[in-house]
């Protein structure tokens, strides 16, 4: 069982700073503690919008967010950034604030004053919303502030309208028209479509048009326009180390917290094919404790078959082994223990955002787990009548084989070539009596 006085990791923490009414900076909230400046635009003000975005799974029930993304300031803190926020409305400004004919250059000299903030010398844009977000004279604007800075070195936005294509531009497009890739009158932009996105504020968590596909994936294309452009070329974390890090701290240390701690600040886990798992950090430090640390059996074992690494993801394929002598929940939920050793492919998919995971999905044959618990017969019944017409003759049945292998997909995903290939064609229906 779970530690009950184990103590928590503290979470990394900076305070925001304010400018003004319309001007934050968010120093960045890693582990590692500093990395390049970003400055971001948004419209209006995002957390006006409610509150219990940001609240995770310390809402109650019926506050619970839809989604657990943060909002961006914080989003890209947590990747490893300086975040300036500039705030813009399409009415007037409030006394005070930044005008966007100097805020970008206020915001650069905010994070090249930031001690946390490793890079001085170039810095990236990111625009949210499109341009009638904001007053009709904001875009032309900011394209030339933004022109005129010579240490903006790149953009990100999420509409066309934009043209900041002086420098190296990436464009998220909201709609069901493919955009090319690159536009031949804009030869500085990467162009992407994202056809179930409502409207450019698909990104944005706050938006009754937040879309979490279209996010996740508009989100990597950002990281690794930012972290592969020269211009910016950062911050670079050891995604394999911190994937290890947690797994060791899972399977041998066995410690909650620990394992926590190398998680943001609200991160999930999902086993797809039981649904169980832990949806912010309440739930899912619960569901280590109870359900998954302390019930893993002493020889569970993992066995790395291949792993790739991308921008922000691990991808690991590998053998799970174990004897089920004890109830294992989070594999086999309500089943006792069979005392059968089971060896199970798996595909872990890992998200790490900075230097913590946000969450991870994990897949495995749930047919082969069954099977080597022997509770999958080998043959099930099937009511139905065949291509040809044919049913059971009375007092019999028709049964199949069931398509499901045992240890040897274990064995085949280790070396594809110590098994054969395409053996249950063979399988087929057989008349039973009933």
């Amino acid at each position: 069982m779970a530690d009950e006085k184990e103590t928590p990791v503290p979470l990394p923490s900076a305070p925001i700073i304010l400018f003004a009414g319309n001007a934050t900076l968010q120093p960045p909230l890693t582990r590692r503690g500093h990395g390049p400046g970003l400055i971001i635009v948004i419209p209006e003000d995002p957390q006006s919008s409610s509150n219990e975005q940001n609240q995770g799974s310390n809402a109650s029930d019926d506050l619970k967010p839809k989604t657990l993304d943060p909002l961006p300031q914080k989003k890209w803190a947590e990747e490893g950034y300086a975040v300036v926020q500039l705030i813009f409305s399409v009415g007037e400004q409030g006394a005070g604030e930044w005008t966007i004919e100097t805020a970008l250059d206020k915001a650069i000299e905010a994070l090249a004053g930031l001690e946390t903030c490793d890079v001085k010398d170039r810095f990236g844009l990111i625009v949210y919303g499109e341009p009638k977000s904001y007053s009709p004279d904001f875009a032309p604007k900011l394209k030339t502030a933004y022109n005129a800075s010579t240490r903006l070195v790149a953009s990100i936005s999420f509409s066309t309208d934009w043209d900041l294509s002086s420098k190296p531009e990436l464009v998220h497009i909201a709609g069901s028209t493919p955009a090319p890739s690159t536009s031949s009158s804009r030869p500085n932009t990467r162009q992407h479509s994202y056809p179930s996105a409502k409207s450019p504020s698909f990104i944005l968590p706050s938006s009754p048009d937040f879309h979490y596909p279209s996010a996740n994936v508009s989100h990597t294309r950002s990281l690794t326009f930012l972290k592969s452009s020269p211009a910016l070329a950062g911050p670079v974390f050891d995604l394999e180390v911190i994937w290890d890090e947690h797994t060791a701290l899972e399977f041998a240390t066995r410690s909650v917290a620990k394992t926590m701690g190398t998680m943001v600040d609200e991160p999930y886990v999902n086993h797809i094919p039981v649904l169980t798992g832990g949806l912010g950090r309440r739930d899912l430090t619960a569901f280590y404790g109870e359900r998954f640390i302390f019930s893993n059996p002493e020889d569970a074992k993992l066995e790395l078959v291949s792993r790739t690494v991308g921008i922000d993801r691990v991808v690991d394929e590998f053998v799970f082994s174990l004897t089920h002598d004890r109830v294992v929940d989070w594999l086999l939920p309500g089943v006792p223990p069979t005392h059968k050793h089971l060896r199970i492919p798996f595909v872990a998919v890992v998200n790490i955002r900075g230097d913590r995971l946000y969450h991870e999905h994990i897949h495995w044959d749930q047919g082969t787990a069954l099977m080597q618990a022997g509770l999958l017969p080998t043959y099930l019944p099937f009511p139905y009548a065949l291509p040809d017409g044919r049913v059971a003759a009375p007092g019999r049945r028709l049964e199949f084989r069931v398509p499901v292998a045992g240890a040897e997909a274990a064995e085949k995903l280790e070396d594809a070539g110590k098994r054969g290939s395409n053996g249950m064609f063979e399988f087929g229906v057989r008349e039973v009596d009933a």
